[in-house]
């Protein structure tokens, strides 16, 4: 349920940006001269989105990195970087982002409008204007033309304020990420969650060169809005992030290879690098590649087939700077299947590499 919110989030956040961008150009029209240049001020500006699980339990989250402009031009563009994913719980976090978004091949969702400065005339008359705003969403590797109600509110000369006048709708199915839903429920055990979520926001943009305006933020406290650190700033996880980790990327289903071969498809490239960073990242640990086919064709084919394609991911990993001793491979075979071996879905479940961990011999 996390991650349908987190999807539906990303997308209603998308809708809050182009807006306030629409706002921002109105406002720098009118208020000055010349319009300037605005940008998007992280520390002030809040996304929560709800999603609904176990077709009751509501749960509230976020996504904290958010970066965009602004031009004098009217061009907006506003930018989620979905590794910021912020649930409160780092599993949650890892889910969402691995499971839902799989941010190893898409990590960031984008916004762009086109701002008619003339529908924002009266803005800086009246200070707030309520108003129906169109923009362009890239989710996903899909993109999409959206419009929301928005709230505008000029804060100053120099500050504009972009808030959903209600919580926006988000449907999963449009980008591609019904599958993805999937995989949430059978990692999460959870069942019911809804394909759709809602999405509120409070975007803040400042005038170049213009110095904020002190502003009170009621969607949230100071803690829970503004730029977080993600995996990518951290020297290294603790155990339980390694866990975390390692778990929820042997769920992915990104790794590929040729039916009935042990030679890599150049698609695995993104999972594998995620995987050497998190390696990378828990030097303590010592990482065995799994490796487990469908029950098709004998045990003895399956489980040597199932060793050679663990041993190929290693020797990927290998080749790519991951130090020998930390990796290990081994064949299941047929073994320890996830789903019964009864269609051609769960047999695609059941073929698969995971990623487990143990500490390091000294």
């Amino acid at each position: 349920m996390f991650e349908v919110a987190f999807w539906r989030k990303a997308r209603a956040e998308v809708v809050a940006f182009c807006l306030i961008l629409a706002t921002l150009l109105a406002l720098g029209s009118q208020a000055a001269g010349a319009a300037p240049n605005w940008t998007l001020d992280p520390s002030a500006s809040v996304l929560t989105y709800q999603s609904v699980k176990k077709n009751t339990i509501v749960e509230t989250n976020k996504i904290r990195n958010i970066t965009g402009t602004l031009s004098s031009a009217g061009d907006a563009k506003i930018s989620f970087d979905l590794n910021s994913v912020d649930t409160g719980v780092d599993l949650r976090n890892v889910r969402m982002r691995f499971l839902f978004f799989e941010t190893f091949t898409y990590p960031t969702a984008e916004v762009t409008a086109k701002v008619d400065p003339a529908a924002f005339a009266d803005l800086p008359a009246k200070r707030r204007v309520k108003t129906t705003l169109p923009f362009h969403l890239n989710l996903h590797g899909v993109s999409k033309d959206i419009e929301a109600s928005v709230v505008v509110t000029m804060i100053s000369d120099t500050q504009v304020s972009v808030a959903s006048e209600a919580p926006v709708a988000v449907h999963v199915e449009d980008f591609g990420l019904l599958p993805n839903i999937d995989k949430l429920q059978q990692a999460a055990n959870v069942t019911n969650i809804v394909p759709t979520a809602s999405v509120s926001f409070d975007f803040v943009f400042n005038a170049d060169g213009g110095k904020p305006a002190a502003v009170q933020t009621v969607a949230a406290s100071t803690a829970e809005v503004g730029p977080v650190a993600t995996d990518a700033a951290k020297a290294n996880f603790s155990d339980e992030e390694c866990l975390n980790r390692f778990a929820v990327l042997s769920r992915t289903g990104a790794i590929y290879f040729r039916q009935a071969s042990a030679r890599l498809d150049a698609k695995s490239r993104p999972l594998l690098a995620e995987v050497e960073g998190v390696v990378g990242k828990c030097p303590t640990l010592k990482v065995e590649v799994s490796g487990y086919t469908d029950s098709d064709g004998s045990p003895e084919a399956n489980k040597a087939l199932s060793e050679r394609r663990a041993k190929a991911v290693a020797d990927a990993l290998v080749a790519d700077g991951v130090p020998r001793n930390q990796l290990s491979s081994a064949g299941y075979g047929e073994d320890k299947p996830v789903a019964a071996n009864d269609t051609p879905k769960n047999k695609a479940l059941n073929r698969r590499i995971e990623f487990s961990a143990t500490k390091l011999a000294n």
